[in-house]
């Protein structure tokens, strides 16, 4: 497993983390100096979001003479940005003028008073009316209020080696049924294509959401009839404890990693392990199957120094299947990020002014291209320069029929470490998963205040 720093030493490493913050300064009183936050790729070769933004900042510039835009990128893995991201939002001396929120935290953000409604400025905006509702809804507070601009969302499903399933002996058109088809085609990987890792399912703390979204819930949320949500119940306003499709979701986990059909533990640990998987298991043909999402084409572009023009002939693409293959037969995730202003910005007008930069119908439809992203306008889903830009956008975008969002709570982050903690201690073999779903509900009673019911 990875060695991880003392108390001590996380204590001087976040200490470090915020001197190195309020040196980067905040928005500070310069009414001329817009400072836009994002997450940059912890991979030095994934450019995709610094070129854009680039693009960005040149336009804007040029249409608001003696405007300057500063580039403050944070870079860091998933859980660590977040962590940096609301250091920065608590004061006005680091506080930017525009931040990119995943929508799984916004809702946490906007309790904690970080970001600011956006109503009055969308209100006065024509090209509101173009996005699609369920992303405004990822955007919208539990007070009715929107505090983010959507810059696209994303769906998950299987990608698999057709070099690897032919070796196997399994189809080249695979569209598994049911868990025990994906199974069951890792067990055949292990056996007849040895150094192969067969299965990619991310799991544990240092994955972050990855591990609960990408894995747990692409499981869990298959359990089901596809109509109820199983992680929240809406009708009692409570988080959801003690039901058989989480300890099944946890089993499945437990299975991968009992049978050794995923990659090693220590691997499956390594926080960066998402790049390796994208960057070296995938085009090497080392890993079958892989529990992803639609952005990863973004990594073999032309200049991501990932280049893998062949991919689109060397992966295929199978949707999740339900647990026993019961309708919708299908299963998706979907997030995305937003474009948010936070509370304490300097410029906050400049700030939408460059949301809409960003949002133009021809700006929007290159971002949604260079980043693999799903497209959240309406106008620009049914551009066919979109539609037809890269092999696997109609596969992951006709997912959204199937598609679940996560509810996105106050208290949804502080849920999602107690599912990362359950799927750790099954990964690492320290409990069943009978167990590991018995602490989870424990823990969950005390990240939520109490706010369960048992199903």
């Amino acid at each position: 497993m990875p060695v991880r720093p003392t108390a001590p030493l996380t204590t001087f490493v976040a200490l470090a983390a915020l001197v190195s913050l309020a040196a980067c300064g905040g928005s500070g009183s310069d009414p001329d100096t817009l400072k836009v936050s994002f997450k940059q790729s912890t991979d030095n070769s994934v450019k995709v979001m610094d070129a854009y933004l680039a693009d960005i900042r040149k336009q804007f510039e040029k249409a608001h003479p003696g405007k300057k835009v500063e580039l403050v990128p944070i870079k860091a893995p998933d859980s660590e940005y977040y962590t940096k991201l609301q250091q920065m939002l608590r004061s006005p001396k680091t506080a930017p003028d525009l931040v990119y929120e995943d929508t799984f935290l916004i809702n946490s953000d906007i309790t904690s008073g970080y970001l600011k409604p956006l109503d009055p400025y969308l209100a006065k905006w024509k090209d509101w009316d173009r996005f699609i509702g369920t992303a405004k809804a990822a955007a919208r507070g539990e007070d009715g209020k929107t505090y983010g601009v959507p810059d696209g969302t994303d769906t998950r499903g299987l990608w698999y080696a057709k070099d690897v399933f032919a070796k196997a002996g399994l189809p080249a058109d695979w569209q598994p049924e049911d868990w025990d088809d994906v199974l069951a085609a890792a067990r055949t990987i292990k056996e007849k294509v040895p150094g192969v890792t067969p299965l990619n399912v991310y799991t544990g703390k240092p994955a972050g959401e990855a591990a609960t979204m990408q894995g747990f819930q692409m499981l869990l949320y298959g359990t089901g009839d596809g109509t109820a949500d199983p992680l929240y119940d809406k009708n009692a306003g409570k988080w959801i404890a003690g039901s058989q499709g989480f300890r099944d979701a946890l089993a499945f986990v437990e299975t991968v990693y009992e049978e050794k059909l995923g990659p090693d533990v220590a691997d499956a640990l390594d926080p960066n392990f998402a790049t390796t998987v994208r960057g070296e298991l995938l085009p090497r043909g080392k890993l079958g199957i892989a529990l992803d999402g639609s952005w990863l084409p973004q990594d073999w572009l032309e200049g991501s120094g990932h280049e893998w023009p062949e991919w689109s002939r060397e992966l295929g693409l199978a949707a999740m299947p339900t647990q026993r293959g019961q309708a919708p037969g299908k299963v998706s995730m979907s997030g995305g990020w937003v474009w948010s202003i936070p509370a304490k910005a300097a410029n906050p007008d400049l700030a939408f002014a460059f949301i809409q930069t960003m949002q133009t119908r021809d700006n929007a439809r290159k971002w949604y291209i260079a980043n693999s992203g799903i497209a959240v306008r309406e106008d620009v889903a049914n551009d066919p320069a979109y539609v037809e830009a890269q092999p696997g956008t109609r596969f992951f975008t006709d997912l959204v029929a199937y598609t679940r969002y996560r509810p996105a709570y106050p208290a949804y982050p502080k849920v999602s470490v107690a599912i990362q903690e359950a799927m750790e201690a099954v990964t690492t073999g320290e409990k069943p998963a009978r167990e590991a779903a018995r602490d989870y509900d424990e823990a969950l009673k005390e990240a939520t205040d109490d706010q369960v019911v048992r199903k």
